[in-house]
């Protein structure tokens, strides 16, 4: 059994990441950005200037992160369930799991509601599941 290719999970990763940047801009900024801006303001925040600015930034390297560890998780389960669509989508189901959990915190603690969490989260399903199907197809064992 050969370990994990590195070089791959990076390459792969950073693809993934562009398709997870590329669907949550659209999912977040296109479709939702009005109501998020909307309920962020609510919140007392103002994301103007700068802070718009370093959102996006933490955002955009998050999704390149998420990118990374899908495609080293995808590596990781693929003797167990086989190099393909099937485990990446595993792979990509499991991402999305764990990330959404957390944002679901945003929901439940108040600070966002429900339709606009849920709206991000299957604009986030989405893009993981594309993220992991694109950066699963680059990786190679050798």
């Amino acid at each position: 059994m050969a370990g994990i290719n590195v070089g791959r999970v990076i390459g792969g990763g950073l693809l993934a990441g562009v398709v997870i940047d590329v669907i949550d801009g659209l999912t977040n900024g296109a479709i939702l950005g009005a109501r998020w801006a909307e309920e962020t303001k609510r919140l007392g925040i103002d994301m103007s200037g700068g802070a718009q600015s370093q959102s996006l930034a933490g955002w955009l390297t998050f999704g390149f992160l998420c990118g990374i560890v899908l495609v080293w998780l995808y590596a990781s389960i693929r003797p167990r369930y086989g190099p393909g669509p099937k485990t990446a989508v595993v792979a990509g189901l499991a991402l999305w799991l764990i990330t959404h959990l957390a944002f679901a915190a945003w929901w439940f603690t108040g600070l966002f509601s429900f339709g606009l969490v849920a709206a991000s989260a299957a604009g986030g399903l989405v893009a993981a599941v594309a993220g992991a199907l694109a950066g699963g197809a680059l990786y190679k064992e050798v």
